[in-house]
């Protein structure tokens, strides 16, 4: 497990899945979206809304207007201090993901209301984030 600390927002436009299973057909058509995906960073966010429920966002950076152009809704994925846990090979071991995030959420300083972020590396790594409370990444105070 690594800290990370992200210097800049990142406005990413997805489209959600509703379970684990569609986010495949998710990242085809946001590939129909921005064929060159391969150049962009992508991530899949999850969002745990209790009774077991999970939203996945299936995301690519995107400036807001490309987002508003092909009616795609638009996700900022906030800078500051993050949890981290790198995968390599991560379809050799589907649990590993799941796992990561469990140990990551586990954490004290994890922020309770933290979603999970997968940021793709390439086509066989990922890297997991879970965003630090705030007392680890305070905004700046401007006087």
């Amino acid at each position: 497990m690594d800290s990370l600390i992200l210097g800049e927002d990142i406005v990413v436009a997805y489209i959600s899945a509703i379970d684990l299973q569609n986010t495949s057909s998710a990242l085809e058509k946001l590939r129909s979206f921005f064929p060159n995906i391969q150049e962009r960073r992508t991530f899949r966010i999850s969002t745990n809304y209790g009774k077991g429920e999970t939203i996945y966002k299936v995301a690519a950076e995107a400036l807001p207007s490309e987002a508003e152009k092909f009616g795609l809704e638009t996700f900022t994925i906030n800078h500051g201090a993050y949890m981290s846990f790198y995968i390599t090979d991560y379809r050799n071991d589907p649990d590993s993901i799941s796992h990561a995030f469990e140990l990551l959420k586990g954490q004290q300083e994890a922020d309770p209301n933290a979603h999970c972020v997968e940021w793709f590396i390439g086509e066989d790594d990922v890297k997991c984030l879970v965003r630090s409370g705030p007392e680890d990444y305070p905004e700046p105070q401007l006087h």
